[in-house]
């Protein structure tokens, strides 16, 4: 397993892109060798079990963390590995296969203490959470902590906030970058390996943008900044998921023990198309639109400044462009590493509160209600106020309307199922689930034969194991 891993490694290092994360049959693999590790492969081993297995409910998780439940609970051994760091590990996999064992690693007193830690930063706990809060009701101290900690909202606070100035280099694409320019059709099958897909960004030339672009970027890389995506329009088209991912590529910060994957980043712009605006929100980045942006050129550095709406160049401070947000709730959007671990997260955190019978947590920047108005209401607005228990939603209002239909229109089969697994979708709550493939992938192509199915996307009806209403009403995938 480790010589034709390390081909693998060779290979992709080879296109400039890191190695595949761990598959299930892989990881069962490794699963073996960490409990006879041979020598002098230990450092190996633990980077494999640690870094490089998905998180969520991907299959290589399953394996991950049945093994790390058996040696929490001393019923698998590994000299690399003791029951408490077998627990902290868990604490990792974001949620699904690890929940379990976690909780029931509160009633072990050597375990409690690292079982507490790794709930209280877990959000996506959805149904998991009454049994975290009937241990606290009946006298579990450890889940009582973790209790506390979620109404504290400590997985958000012990996050840093939004800088009062970012300074960033700016990569400038002149004209309106469409979706294809960063995702183009022709590589979609490639679209759920996102290194590799990556490379395909920005590869069509295209006026006002010279020499290589993914070159240049790590060019400007070097200047010690993070770089951000500045355009004049960004983000038109339908690709807007994968697009997102190969901006986040180069752009954005590795997610902590999650193979793969980035999040954050910087995006100025004239304008933002929308959904690629909610996408960008979605992934933790900070989208900047309604930003004039025809004072920054390529390889400037400039200081944005969040707080006060304001870019600055950074060796003159002369003022660049103003903007403002149209809620001050992406700032906290920012904070929680993306706009689902904030509704995800701020929503366990009313839960908890609720429970211990506190008063909701101002931590968070709430969303403001429009101005009330004795207009009617469209159709469309009455649909989602029925769905609300409301006569209708005014534009511009937060909502949570319960679904009992979901409907995953012109959506990448494979690069989908990912988003699923990434947020531990074991099944789902709504009545009728169904989804359509992206016309790009009329035909099955080798990526979709090879993949195994995932469990969301086999069954159209609902499985009540799920609670994730909040999540998909605001996911964007596809």
């Amino acid at each position: 397993m480790l010589e034709t891993y390390r081909e693998h490694v060779t290979s992709r290092a080879a296109e400039g892109i890191p190695p595949l994360p761990l598959d299930a049959e892989q990881t069962a693999a490794l699963v073996e060798l960490l409990k006879n590790p041979p020598a002098g492969e230990e450092a190996l081993l633990l980077e494999l079990i640690t870094d490089r297995v998905p998180a969520g409910v991907d299959q290589a998780a399953y394996v991950k963390a049945a093994f790390l439940a058996d040696v929490a609970k001393g019923k698998a051994t590994t000299p690399l590995l003791d029951r408490v760091r077998a627990v902290e590990l868990l604490g990792t996999m974001l949620g699904g296969y690890n929940i379990t064992p976690l909780i029931e690693a509160l009633d072990d007193s050597e375990l409690a203490e690292a079982a507490v830690a790794a709930l209280s930063k877990t959000l996506l706990m959805f149904d998991a959470f009454h049994d975290v809060r009937e241990k606290a009701e009946g006298g579990n101290a450890p889940a009582r902590k973790v209790m506390q900690s979620w109404a504290d909202a400590e997985w958000f606070t012990a996050r840093d906030r939004a800088a009062e100035k970012i300074t960033v280099s700016v990569f400038k694409v002149p004209g309106e970058t469409n979706t294809d320019d960063l995702s183009p059709a022709p590589d979609a099958w490639s679209r759920p390996d996102i290194p590799l897909h990556a490379k395909a960004m920005l590869k069509n030339p295209r006026p006002g943008l010279e020499g290589d672009p993914l070159q240049t970027i790590a060019e400007l890389k070097a200047k010690g900044y993070p770089v951000a995506y500045v355009g004049d329009v960004v983000g038109t088209g339908s690709s807007r998921k994968s697009a997102t991912n190969s901006v986040l590529w180069w752009t954005g910060e590795d997610i902590p023990y999650v193979p793969n994957k980035r999040f954050g980043g910087y995006c100025l712009g004239g304008k933002i198309a929308p959904i690629f605006f909610n996408t960008q929100e979605d992934a933790g980045a900070l989208p900047i639109t309604d930003c004039d942006v025809t004072k920054m050129n390529m390889g400037d550095v400039i200081d944005i400044y969040p707080y006060e709406g304001v870019v600055k160049h950074h060796d003159s401070g002369a003022e660049l462009s103003r903007f403002s947000f149209k809620s001050d709730v992406l700032l906290d959007e920012v904070q929680a590493g993306g706009r689902i671990n904030l509704i995800i997260g701020r929503g366990l955190t009313d839960w908890a509160r609720e429970a211990m019978g506190l008063t909701p947590s101002t931590v968070f920047r709430r969303p403001v209600a429009p101005q009330s108005s004795n207009k009617g209401f469209t159709l469309a607005q009455k649909m989602v106020g029925k769905a609300c228990g409301v006569d209708g939603i005014r534009p511009g209002t937060y909502c949570e309307p319960k679904m009992t239909t979901v409907g995953s229109q012109d959506t990448t089969g494979p690069m989908t199922r990912d988003e699923l697994k990434d947020l531990a979708c074991l099944g789902f709550s709504a009545d009728l689930v169904m989804q359509s493939f992206c016309h790009t992938a009329a035909y099955p192509k080798p990526v979709d034969v090879q993949d195994p199915p995932h469990p969301a996307r086999l069954h159209l009806h609902a499985a009540p194991a799920w609670r994730c209403g909040r999540a998909t009403v605001s996911s964007t995938p596809g």
